[in-house]
């Protein structure tokens, strides 16, 4: 015997239940749009959490520290240089890492003896290393040059496969909402902004464009193959892929996150494995925004996109007359696969 779950998923695919993503896109299009001016906002007035490798500066290493309190290596920096910003946290549960501003040969020498004294251990057991900005500027940089890249590529193969610039550009507005929401998560929430948080950035958009090519494939199939027999407008068709495809799209996002967020809450937040959580809040947010924006963003998208056509308008207003003449009829249509 079929689980509610699956009945439901049967009742989408066949149309006997339908979620009206569509038909409702004003009000998921006007959400998202003040979604994202909020993310835009959440940089400029909060600024992000630059990693030592983007803004430079001195980095300090414990391996194996006598205690994990936080506040007496910013009580030690401070000692040598009181205007330093001094970032700290644990690693691998008993070790110390601490990122400050950039300080002289003499100042870190104070640093790492305060350092020492702070958490019981030599002078000779803690690493110290200086990084310049531009190290990280050059990852930024190639970051970008491969975002381009891809987005590039991106939209042409979409244009070349789905043989409409539309749903091109619907999936790249869709990978930029992604980003820039996933950009406010981190703004807000503090997190440190690492190289590893770039390769999460690039990452998650292969993830949401897979999971909108899914979606407009099924859209491709239900308004190209037999259109002119079409009981449907063109809205209700790809509305009707989006609720064929919402149980896949929910499966995959659920599998795909699960795995993330335990490296993110229980390796971050309960076993101090800090060393992750960059990249991991990163793939977590993208895998929860590109399931919705999929759903949310990209199809009502690609419909608003299409709906002034010639031939979209044509064909609209030939369905809603038959089904003016024929309710009954209209309303028991068969969706066949």
């Amino acid at each position: 015997m079929p689980s509610p779950f699956q009945r439901f998923g049967n009742d989408l695919f066949t149309g006997a239940r339908s979620i009206q993503f569509v038909q409702r896109r004003k009000l998921w299009l006007g959400i998202s749009a003040v979604l994202m001016i909020l993310c835009i906002l959440i940089p400029v007035v909060r600024g992000f959490n630059w990693g030592i490798d983007f803004r430079g500066g001195s980095q300090f290493q414990i391996a194996d520290a006598h205690t994990t309190d936080q506040t007496v290596a910013t009580q030690a920096v401070h000692e040598v240089e009181p205007g330093a910003v001094v970032q700290v946290s644990v690693v691998n549960r008993t070790g110390i890492r601490v990122t400050t501003d950039q300080l002289t040969t003499g100042q870190t020498k104070q640093v790492t003896n305060n350092l020492a004294d702070a958490y019981g251990v030599s002078a000779d057991e803690i690493t110290s290393s200086f990084i310049g900005p531009a190290w990280g500027q050059d990852v930024s940089r190639k970051a970008l040059e491969g975002l381009g890249v891809f987005l590039a590529l991106a939209f042409i193969g979409m244009a070349l496969y789905f043989r409409t610039w539309k749903m091109s550009l619907s999936a790249i507005i869709t990978l930029f909402h992604d980003l820039i929401f996933t950009a406010g998560v981190y703004a807000l929430s503090g997190f440190e902004i690492t190289p590893a948080t770039v390769i999460g950035f690039l990452t998650i958009l292969g993830y949401s464009l897979y999971d909108t090519v899914v979606v407009f494939d099924k859209v491709r199939e239900n308004t190209t193959e037999g259109a002119e027999k079409l009981t449907r407008t063109f809205g209700e068709s790809v509305n009707l892929a989006v609720n064929q495809t919402l149980v896949r799209s929910i499966n995959t996002a659920v599998i795909a996150a699960l795995p993330v967020a335990g490296i993110l809450f229980i390796g971050g937040f309960i076993l101090n494995a800090t060393t992750l959580e960059d990249i991991s809040l990163a793939l977590f947010v993208g895998i929860l925004i590109g399931t919705y924006s999929t759903v949310f963003v990209a199809a009502p998208l690609y419909s608003w996109l299409r709906d002034g056509e010639p031939a979209i308008t044509k064909h609209t207003r030939r369905v809603l007359a038959a089904r003016s003449k024929a309710p009954v009829e209209a309303e028991n249509v068969a969706v066949t696969r």
